[in-house]
């Protein structure tokens, strides 16, 4: 273990020091007034970045990119410490007896403490270098928890309550000038969620709440400055106006007035003077926007002028505009006028080290980074605000956040006091980081968390920004949440499995899946309490079964953008949480969990089918029509001819089966699609003199370059389906007919009015499921396909199902057990359920992945576990019937038991090996007729 001995006095940092990452420099040359041991504790986990803390570069670098000056002394570093009973007594002038690390909270291994303390002083004495006389000296602080009080030379400074936004005091009258200066900072907390938001802290954690993170957890420091000096910017792009606005907080103004610059690569692009506190309109013609593709950010330098100015700070800012509007017939957020699909991660902020505080700021910057190269474009800040070196890497390195309030304690009802305290919170955490480029989403309560007065915080957190859409409760649909008020901007539901769907958007809201997933694995020798790692689901053995299930129910995500209108998922989550084992990364971000590779490409996936580049393959789709007044209707083949007609599952068997077609590799070009009508195996989706038509497939060139298109960005959202054969003509709608168009044409369907929506497609899953058909109203029973075990049936016995050998001389009961009768699917009219032929009322269902035999309860999840959709089975003339309720589950023997079985996920019955066969069943002539 590194023991390290040093002096309370530390010297002043390089006077030419940059906000975006240069160290502090230089050391007080004369005697130390006192000292300190400190000595790390040992984490149950250590990071890559550990090794690298000590004393003299604790997180050195400049704490504040949006607001910098050149000149700033580094406070970090160790303090003495001690508990306390009360803040009454500062130990003015009284050494403390122990040695802390600032800026890791008491809680980390880091601090060297290591331990809770209601109550904490914090002590260290410093030296103002000679350059700094004449100024005023501000000492700021980046976040300490919760109540804070400061004396410096004896004299109170201030006090601060909040656990999560930054703080200064003015401490100018208090200093000595060329000698050495004490500070005192008195600290409380008391981890309690029913007075002050704590997030996920608590004093006993356990399960999804964490260890607590008292005290100082970000970095401290002072600088010179002015009497009248700068205190914000606050940054609002308009890029419709091509000027980035600007308020320039400041205080002790008496007349001067503040001077905005943007600049990039040090050339000025525009400038504005005015008032301070005044919205500046900066001129930035032809702005370059920021987008996650193109993460790019002008630089700002901002100066006082006047009598008694002199100020200035440096700073940043992204061009980019938001807002939701109706594209693709479903509404969406918008991104610089445009929907992009955000892919994000549920991203806690924990450390085993640092529990808070990341340990280095090289770490800080690893989880962004590496969230970007798996293939995300959007990271949700789940109820913690990080420090604001974490904003400019997200800025940076190109990722929209949805920033989350810190909650109350997870309970339905907080008292009336912490009300207050959230409020006030809740208004300085938004002012604080309203000028953030890649805050897109305001998210004030999770899951009804101490929800209260919900529409009334929309509006407060509107007043204070309105340029973000705003969340006023992730995870609407669960938990503790209270009714949905009417001014949010978000449907959110959180289904970890989602297999029962989404709600869509509305009139006035985006749909997002703000949690899911959950997806959980082991590793040994990488975990917080080994053997206690728990998941939202299951625990997987490996890579390639962990992998396999991320890709499964991304895709589906990729399903709900076009079927359900969702424009956005958050996963559960980038790393480990103490003993929540749901990261891509352990905890210690040693391990990545799943292949890189095949995550990354599940997401780009769901990120073409969101952008209309590319569409669901091998398939049942229905392509809806996104036309504003018309997308109740959907394309349908009827007497040869492809139409549009009003399709709603409440439709007949035959529209439904019309209008859904089978995705196949584009006859003419694989890398492009053809659509086989599903009720008429063979004919496809054709254009013939303009008119696209179900014809059979001739197997000549010319029919397979009319049946095949390329899935284009939507012209209007959705996907556009351009002729491989005819390129710049589309599938467009016109008057119910569907034709291949080309804007601007001499025909009357090529007219440009309205053609970016009549050939933008929602391209959806298809109304009727099943791929292959059972015969309804039928006694039949089911083979076993594997080779060697042919002779064996579905039966059920005890109330479980198996198989077992039958033969026309077994007994009527075996025969009976082995018999079932096919039914609509009591959840889905397109899927199938299984009444048992000898105990009527009796179905086929899964409970715990087993396939039993239950009687129906009338329920909803019954229903669901009960319906299961047919497709073909691996063996020639066979079905697999695949769970509605269990993503990607089919009927699977496995050692005479019948479960409901993943290909290569976690359980034993879910074993790759013979899985096909498996998994295939022979529909034959019923035992008992």
């Amino acid at each position: 273990m590194l023991m390290a001995t040093t002096s309370l006095v530390l010297g002043v940092t390089d006077a030419g020091a940059q906000a975006k990452g240069d160290k502090g420099k230089g050391k007080d040359p004369r005697p130390p007034a006192g000292s300190v041991t400190w000595a790390p504790k040992t984490p149950p986990l250590s990071t890559p970045w550990t090794g690298q803390v000590s004393p003299t570069n604790a997180l050195p670098d400049y704490p504040r990119p949006q607001l910098t000056r050149a000149d700033w002394q580094n406070l970090n570093g160790v303090w003495e410490f001690s508990g306390a009973a009360n803040l009454t007594n500062p130990p003015i002038g009284r050494p403390l007896g122990e040695g802390v690390l600032v800026p890791y909270p008491i809680e980390s291994a880091l601090s060297g403490v290591q331990r809770h303390e209601d109550n904490m002083f914090y002590r260290r004495t410093f030296t103002l270098p000679s350059g700094w006389n004449g100024k005023n000296v501000v000492l700021n602080f980046g976040a300490v928890t919760w109540e804070t009080r400061v004396w410096v030379n004896g004299k109170d400074v201030g006090a601060h309550t909040g656990g999560f936004d930054a703080f200064s005091f003015d401490i100018t009258s208090a200093l000595k000038r060329n000698a050495t200066n004490e500070i005192v900072v008195g600290v409380k907390s008391t981890v309690d969620g029913q007075l002050y938001p704590v997030g996920k802290q608590r004093k006993n954690p356990d399960g999804i709440f964490y260890t607590a993170a008292s005290g100082i957890w970000q970095t401290v420091w002072l600088e010179p400055v002015a009497p009248a000096h700068i205190t914000r910017l606050d940054t609002t792009p308009d890029v419709p106006g091509g000027a980035l606005q600007v308020a320039v907080q400041a205080t002790g103004v008496t007349g001067q007035q503040a001077k905005v610059e943007v600049l990039t690569g040090g050339r000025i692009v525009g400038t504005a003077t005015g008032a301070v506190g005044a919205r500046l309109r900066v001129p930035v013609p032809n702005a370059r926007l920021w987008s996650p593709d193109d993460p790019f950010l002008y630089d700002l330098r901002v100066t006082l002028t006047g009598s008694g100015g002199g100020d200035q700070v440096g700073g940043y800012a992204g061009m980019r505009s938001l807002g939701k509007a109706v594209v693709g017939g479903a509404l969406r957020p918008l991104l610089n006028g445009k929907f992009v699909f955000q892919i994000g991660t549920l991203d806690q902020g924990y450390w085993p080290d640092g529990i808070y505080t990341a340990p280095t700021d090289a770490a800080l910057r690893f989880d962004l980074e590496q969230q970007k190269r798996l293939g995300f474009n959007m990271v949700r800040k789940h109820i913690k605000v990080e420090p604001a070196r974490w904003y400019y890497w997200a800025d940076k390195l190109g990722l929209m956040v949805w920033q989350d309030m810190p909650a109350l304690d997870a309970v339905d009802e907080t008292p009336a006091a912490s009300h207050a305290n959230f409020e006030s919170e809740l208004r300085r955490i938004v002012d604080q980081l309203k000028g953030i480029t890649s805050i897109v989403q305001w998210v004030p309560f999770n899951e009804g968390w101490g929800e209260y007065d919900n529409g009334r915080i929309v509006d407060l957190v509107r007043s204070i920004d309105s340029t973000r859409l705003i969340n006023h409760d992730s995870g609407s649909n669960c938990c503790l949440s209270d009714p949905e008020p009417a001014n949010g901007d978000v449907v959110d539901d959180h289904a970890y499995q989602i297999s029962t769907g989404t709600r869509p958007p509305t009139a006035t809201r985006v749909a997002v899946l703000g949690e899911f997933g959950g997806l959980g694995r082991r590793v040994e020798g990488h975990e917080w309490q080994p053997g206690r790692g728990f998941a939202y689901g299951e625990l997987f053995p490996d890579e390639t079964t962990l992998t396999n299930r991320y890709v499964d129910i991304t895709g589906q995500v990729g399903r709900y953008v076009q079927t359900r209108g969702l424009s956005a998922s958050v996963f559960t989550e980038p790393y480990d949480v103490e003993n929540e084992v749901n990261g891509f990364y352990t905890y210690d971000r040693k391990v990545l969990k799943m292949s890189e590779s095949r995550v990354r490409a599940a997401n780009l996936g769901v990120l073409a089918l969101a952008n209309g580049t590319d569409v669901p393959r091998g398939e049942p789709v229905s392509l809806r029509v996104t036309t504003p007044g018309y997308t109740d209707r959907s394309v349908r083949h009827q007497d040869g001819l492809a139409r549009t007609d009003v399709v709603t599952d409440a439709g007949s068997d035959v529209l439904k089966q019309d209008a859904t077609f089978l995705t196949r590799p584009g006859l003419a070009d694989a890398a492009c699609v053809s659509f086989e009508s599903r009720n008429f195996p063979g004919r496809f989706l054709r254009h013939r003199d303009a008119r696209v038509r179900n014809e059979a497939n001739d197997g000549s060139a010319l029919f397979a370059g009319d049946a095949t298109f390329c899935p284009r960005a939507g012209l209007s959202g959705g996907t556009s389906l351009e002729s491989k054969n005819k390129p710049g003509s589309f599938i467009r709608h016109y008057a119910e007919g569907v034709y291949v168009a080309t804007p601007g044409g001499p025909n009357p369907w090529d007219t440009a009015t309205g053609f970016a929506a009549d050939a933008s497609w929602a391209v959806a899953t298809g109304y009727w499921r099943s791929t292959a058909d059972l015969p309804l109203g039928q006694a039949k029973s089911f083979q076993v396909t594997t080779p060697g075990f042919t002779d064996r049936f579905l039966r059920h016995r005890e109330g479980l199902a198996r198989t077992d050998v039958v033969t026309a001389g077994s007994d009527a009961l075996l025969k009976g057990d082995a018999t079932f009768v096919v039914r609509r699917g009591l959840a889905d009219s397109s899927c199938y359920s299984f009444e048992a032929r000898n105990l009527p009322g009796q179905f086929l269902r899964h409970a715990d992945y087993r396939l039993r035999l239950a009687g129906n309860d009338g329920g909803d999840l019954f229903a669901r576990d009960a319906t299961f959709c047919a497709s073909p089975g691996q063996a020639a003339g066979s079905v697999r019937l695949t769970s509605v309720n269990e993503l990607f589950a089919s009927w699977r023997h496995y050692a005479e038991e019948v479960w409901v079985a993943q290909n290569g996920g976690a359980h034993r019955y879910d074993t790759a090996t013979s899985w096909g066969d498996d998994s295939s069943w022979a529909v034959v002539n019923p035992w008992t007729p």
